[in-house]
Formats: structure tokens, C-alpha cells, sequence
């Protein structure tokens, strides 16, 4: 018999194995199956691989055979101990066989001859030979402590184990500071994180009650924090503010998208000369790590760009006519017929994905939680999802995808600032030459040739796990899953997501903020309520913060009505919040509000012109250059063409229209009466708060104010 063989316990009739709590007799063995019998004469048949495989059986009276190796922690042994536990491995199996090896037919040695020898003459035999070999210290009680460890763990019982010792958490520290920086972290647990140095100040007050004054000695500060390093949750480190990350899981393309805004790294020039960071806002896709949408902004990004931001993830990014035929969306790896058929926009668009939105995570910053954006959303269906705060590992996506607009992009454009002021250049303003539209184009036409045909490191398929996808073939296999189902907007859509303030249509239009807004349009609306009862008779006006020039007015058929400004035609330039502050400040307001209006048009005028001609303030400067206009589809003005939407020709400049005298009226004119100079006396409380009490014109029935028309005024001079 091989030794091998020998050591197997083997299943025969007459043998007793316990099985389910109770020990049997095996009675009978036929094919698979095992005949049983108990002590009380109960007898079960039943299969070998069913009784083998029960978790309490064993054979009465066999010999525990040696474990399978565990050759994983064999391997984390240092080389000499690995050649020593299997030297000691080859002396074991001679004791307990008489062979050191597999039979090879040779016979065993007289001192270890089992049929000749006991185990005990054998065992000191072998310490007799190991001594003679060099081996320090080995008596028969070694060589029996030796095998049967070998006989409990195998190879690793042969293993010395003071070589391991180093992989242990806690190393050779006394077990009393274990146990008391154990129950000092246990103390410290869901409070606020402090430092390592108080972690061991707490552990040696808790040694001190426990065990004395001086009684256990501390360790020095480089051990200790090395066993608060590993004693402690890699999530709450003494000292370490890191926090658990658990990445998104997302499975449709616009299922989820981050929302951000940074100032990139380049240097823009201004519309009046001077340099600065423009601000950049981005949509990033998480599924496919697409950039839905960009836009870049002089400064001051405003709650209505992150609005249209929304619109622009839905709506397909045109073809620019200097673009390369490569960059268009038939030749993307996505199923460009099936998408022409379901959105014909498709047919001039660029390679760039086209998603609507189900949920934005976006920072609790002011633009991202103002009422505009989240109207905006909830107009087209979107969740917003604020982030946790103090978290960024939370839209850890779109922080990174600005780090490699910044790598990948930023640092090839004239006018590069670097990261920190540390790495910026000496001559970083004057090498910058592109100006904020131009800088958007060059975004445009990067992110579709260069980031969405770009492998990215954390886009993998199922089927191709070894192989990083590019956003584009991430959105054509995601397109495989979830398809694609268009969202059509229209111009009343863009001005349904800019922002809304409610206010009353009066006999000089709509007042807001020292401007006024007036059309033939409004007569048969002026001093009445709109119906609406919540907003106290107040009409929804829809305006542009990075252009005053006109407003939209919902009327009561529901549709938006463009309103533009008295003084539009005499500035042609779009101004925004901030520059028409400026002017009220500088503009000392004289004579009635007509008047003023008047000079701060006419001062608005001046100022732009002094920005063309390089003589304006650098205040004044900045304050124009930050106000280019949004983006905004065209919008049919049912007024007609000679009006809203009208503008004069470049050069020309119509005069301005002088102050309109109030008109007078009589009880019998009006359908209420009149009181407190003119106005009537039920509708005090829904004065204008930008309007004087003493400056509401009269409404004369049948009357009416139309537009005033310069050239006919002219003829009166």
C-alpha cells in the first residue's frame, strides 16, 4: 500500500461513521448506496454522495489526514523559512511512513521501518539524525511538536511563525495598549475627527485608570500612530477627513447628469480690451461621460444660462460650416439612420450626443438652487438632485472632466494661466488673443473631435471589458438599450425657462426696475388684472438678465407676446443687470420718471460708445463686457414685423422721445372713480412699486396709447 493510500480513510462494511448527531454501523454496500444501521436497531439506506457530503460526518476511529497546503501564505514566507518547512515536511513523512517520498519501491531505512520500529523509537531516531545534520536544539519532542502540527495545518504548521509576526495589525505592541486604544477610538466613535497626538493622549488616560500611573509603558509616537493607522476604519483615521465613496451606477444615457461651473485656466479678451477668466458651465453624462453641453460666459454666470443649459442638452449641436464632413453625426459609431427616423434634427447635427436629462446633481451653489433654474427643470420634467455638502467626491465626474479641459485643451490656447498662480507664465496676458465667442467655438469643435472620440478610462462594456470606449461608442451602446426619444423645443419653450416676475400692465406699459416696456398690444390689458388671483391681479413677464432690451408677456390666449423697450431703438447694444445698476448710481435723477429714463438711455448710449472708442473707465469696461446676449431661437412676434422685433439699420440713431404729457378725464370718461390724483381709488394697493402715485396716466375708453412715433412728433417742432 502507497502512503498515500495508507493515510485515506476508506468506508467498509463493519466500520461505524457519524452521521446526522448519531453514530452508525455500516451494514451494507451496494453501487452508490450505504445501508445504516444505529445502536437502536434503526436501520436507513441512502446515497454516498448525500452522507459524505453531510457538514457532521466522519469515519469513528480514522485518522485525521493533513490539510490541503495553503500555498497563499506559504508564498508570503521569506524563501529560507519556505526551504526550511519543507526540509522539516520530507523528515515527517519518513517518520510516519518509513519513506520520505512517494514509493518509488525502494525500501524504508531499519530506523524507520514501521513494521520494525514503534513511532516513538522513529521519532527519536529522526532528532538523533537532524542533530547530527546541524540542527540546534531538536529532541524526539520537537520532532513529535513538528508533526503534529503538520498534522493539524499542513505545510504552514511547519512554517516558524516569528517570521509572520510582521503582518499582524498590531506587531509586537503590548496587548494592554491594544485593548486601551481600541476602547479609546470606541469612545471617539460618531463624534467630530481630532488628531492622532489627542487619540494618544485619550490612550494613555484610559492605561492610567485601568491599570495605574506608570504602570504600562506608552509606546513611542511613530509606533503608536502606526497602530492607530491600522487599528482604525480606513474611514475615520484619526487626522484624515477622507470619506466612504460608493460610485453611481448608471445604465441609460442622460439617466443621470452633473451640473458644474469653474473658471478655466486661459486667459479671454473682453470686448473692451482688457483680460480675464471666463466662467465655463458644463453637462457631463455619467453613463457615457459625455459633455452634453458647454457654455462659456465673461463672468457672472446667471441662473438663466444654467436654465438653457438644460435646453441645450436636448437639443441637437448644429454642424458649423467651417467643420470638417468627419465631425458629423453619420459618421459616429451610433445607429445614425434609426436616430434619423425618430429625430429628423439629426440630419445637420455634429457628433455629439443628444439626451434629455431625468435627474441633474448639481452644488448648493446660488445659480444651480435659484427659483429660474428649478422652474426651468420642472418645466422640462428634470429632477435636480442637490449634492451632499462637503462632499466633492460626490460629483467627483464632472471635477475631473474639468481637470482635463484644462490639461487636454486649456494649456495649448494662447493666453494659458496654469493651474495656481505659481505656474503662470510672466507674459500670460499679453499672449492672450482669443476673445469669449471665439473660445467657445474652439470648446465646441474640441469637444467633438477630440473629448467624445477620446478612450476614457472608466467606460467599459460587458462583452469588451479589456477595451476603454470613447464617450461616442458609449452613447451608440447605450442607444441599443434605452433608445433614443427626442424632446422638440420651440422659441416659446426657451422663453418659458427665463426667469419670471409678475407685474402690472399700467397706462405707460410695464415698469421694471427705472425701464419701461410698451406696445400697441397691451391697450386692451392696461390697468386690468391678469385673473390670476395668487399673484394679486399681476401679469407673468418673462426677461432676459444679460439683455433688457425687450420682455415677453403672457397674455390671456396663453401665448407670450414680445415687449420691447421704449428707448430699444436709440441702443442697439445688449446691457445686462449690472451695467444698468451702474448707470443709476452716476445718473443723478432729475425732473419726472420719463425724463430719467431718458437721460439713463441716453447715458447707456454714451457709455457704449466710449467702450468702442477705448475711453471708457475700466469699470465701465468690465461692466460692458459682461453682458453679451444668450443664445435665444428666433421668436415669431404676433405683433408684426414693424415692431418687437424690429431693429434700425447699423449707424443710424432715432431721436429720443420726449416725456408724454398726462391726460385728463372726468368722472363721466372713467368706469370707476377717481381719487388721490387721478388713480382710481379701488386699486391703491396694486400700484406699481417702481411707479410715483402721482405719475399713473388716465385711461380714456375708446382711446387708447399707441407707440410713440417719432417722425410724426418731429412735424409738431
Amino acid at each position: 500500500m502507497s502512503r498515500a493510500a495508507g493515510r485515506r480513510a476508506v468506508l467498509a462494511v463493519g466500520g461505524h461513521v457519524v452521521f446526522e448527531n448519531r453514530t452508525w454501523q455500516v451494514v451494507g454496500l451496494t453501487g452508490q448506496e450505504v445501508r445504516l444501521m444505529d445502536e437502536q436497531g434503526t436501520v436507513a439506506t441512502l446515497l454516498a454522495n448525500y452522507l459524505f457530503a453531510a457538514d457532521d460526518f466522519a469515519l469513528v476511529g480514522a485518522a485525521v489526514p493533513a490539510p490541503v497546503p495553503q500555498w497563499g501564505l506559504f508564498a508570503t514566507v521569506p524563501l529560507r523559512e519556505q526551504e526550511r518547512a519543507l526540509a522539516w515536511q520530507r523528515h515527517i513523512l519518513e517518520v510516519e511512513t518509513g519513506l520520505p517520498a512517494a514509493d518509488n519501491g525502494r525500501a524504508p531505512r531499519p530506523e524507520y521501518d514501521p513494521r520494525a520500529r514503534t513511532l516513538a523509537q522513529r521519532e527519536q531516531a529522526k532528532a538523533e539524525e537532524l542533530t547530527a545534520l546541524g540542527f540546534a536544539n531538536v529532541a524526539r519532542t520537537t520532532v513529535q511538536r513538528m508533526r503534529l502540527s503538520y498534522r493539524a495545518q499542513g505545510l504552514w504548521g511547519l512554517v516558524d511563525h516569528r517570521t509572520t509576526r510582521t503582518n499582524s495589525r498590531t506587531g509586537r505592541n503590548d496587548e494592554r495598549v491594544v485593548a486601551a486604544v481600541l476602547e479609546a477610538m470606541r469612545r471617539q466613535h460618531g463624534r467630530s475627527q481630532g488628531t492622532v497626538k489627542g487619540l494618544r493622549q485619550l490612550t494613555a488616560q484610559i492605561l492610567e485608570e485601568a491599570h495605574g500611573p506608570g504602570t504600562v509603558k506608552m509606546p513611542a509616537h511613530a509606533t503608536f500612530y502606526r497602530l492607530a493607522n491600522a487599528l482604525a476604519d480606513p474611514h475615520e483615521r484619526p487626522g484624515t477627513p477622507a470619506r466612504p465613496y460608493t460610485p453611481t451606477r448608471v445604465l441609460r444615457a442622460g439617466e443621470q447628469v452633473m451640473l458644474d461651473t469653474t473658471r478655466l485656466d486661459v486667459l479671454a479678451v473682453f470686448d473692451n480690451g482688457t483680460t480675464g477668466r471666463p466662467e465655463l458651465t458644463i453637462a457631463l453624462d455619467v453613463a457615457s461621460r459625455s459633455i452634453l453641453a458647454a457654455v462659456l460666459r465673461p463672468a457672472g454666470t446667471k441662473a438663466v444660462d444654467a436654465a438653457l443649459l438644460l435646453a441645450e442638452m436636448a437639443t441637437p449641436h448644429p454642424m458649423r460650416p467651417t467643420w470638417p464632413d468627419a465631425l458629423h453625426l453619420s459618421r459616429a459609431p451610433v445607429p445614425y439612420d434609426l436616430l434619423l427616423d425618430a429625430d429628423t434634427r439629426l440630419h445637420h447635427a455634429a457628433a455629439r450626443p443628444v439626451a434629455v436629462p431625468e435627474t441633474v446633481v448639481v452644488d448648493r451653489g446660488r445659480v444651480f438652487v435659484s427659483e429660474a433654474f428649478l422652474a426651468a427643470a420642472e418645466t422640462l420634467g428634470i429632477s435636480v438632485q442637490p449634492a451632499p455638502p462637503r462632499q466633492p467626491a460626490a460629483k467627483g465626474p464632472v471635477e475631473r472632466t474639468f481637470g482635463s479641459i484644462n490639461t487636454l485643451l486649456c494649456q495649448h490656447i494662447a493666453g494659458h494661466t496654469g493651474s495656481n498662480p505659481t505656474r503662470r507664465g510672466r507674459s500670460a496676458e499679453s499672449e492672450a488673443m482669443w476673445t469669449v465667442p471665439q473660445l467657445q467655438d474652439l470648446l465646441d469643435q474640441w469637444i467633438t473631435t477630440g473629448w467624445q472620440n477620446r478612450p476614457h478610462q472608466g467606460l467599459r462594456h460587458p462583452t469588451m471589458p479589456a477595451t476603454a470606449l470613447t464617450p461616442n461608442e458609449m452613447w451608440g451602446a447605450l442607444l441599443g438599450t434605452c433608445g433614443h426619444v427626442p424632446l422638440p423645443l420651440t422659441g416659446r419653450d426657451y422663453v418659458e425657462l427665463l426667469p419670471v416676475r409678475w407685474k402690472r400692465i399700467t397706462e405707460r406699459g410695464i415698469r421694471i426696475d427705472h425701464r419701461t416696456y410698451d406696445h400697441h398690444t397691451l391697450n386692451p390689458h392696461r390697468g386690468r388684472p391678469s385673473g390670476i388671483t395668487a399673484q394679486q391681479g399681476r401679469w407673468e413677464v418673462h426677461h432676459n438678465p444679460h439683455d433688457h432690451r425687450q420682455i415677453w408677456v403672457r397674455l390671456p390666449d396663453g401665448q407670450f407676446t414680445t415687449v420691447p423697450w421704449i428707448h430699444t431703438d436709440h441702443v442697439h447694444a445688449p446691457f445686462g443687470d449690472d451695467l444698468w445698476q451702474h448707470l443709476k448710481t452716476t445718473v443723478e435723477r432729475r425732473g419726472d420718471r420719463d425724463r430719467h429714463e431718458a437721460d439713463l438711455a441716453q447715458a447707456l448710449d454714451d457709455l457704449l460708445r466710449r467702450v468702442r472708442t477705448g475711453t471708457a473707465t475700466t469699470r465701465e469696461q468690465h461692466l460692458a463686457a459682461r453682458h453679451a446676449p444668450a443664445a435665444l431661437p428666433h421668436h415669431h412676434n404676433p405683433a408684426g414685423p414693424d415692431t418687437a422685433g424690429a431693429r434700425p439699420e447699423p449707424g443710424t440713431h432715432r431721436p429720443l422721445p420726449r416725456p408724454r404729457p398726462a391726460t385728463t378725464a372726468t368722472r363721466a370718461d372713467t368706469p370707476h372713480d377717481l381719487d388721490h390724483g387721478g388713480q382710481t381709488a379701488d386699486s391703491l394697493d396694486d400700484i406699481d412699486p417702481d411707479e410715483d402715485e402721482d405719475e399713473v396716466l388716465e385711461y380714456r375708453p375708446g382711446a387708447g396709447f399707441g407707440l410713440y412715433d417719432a417722425r410724426k412728433e418731429a412735424e409738431l417742432w
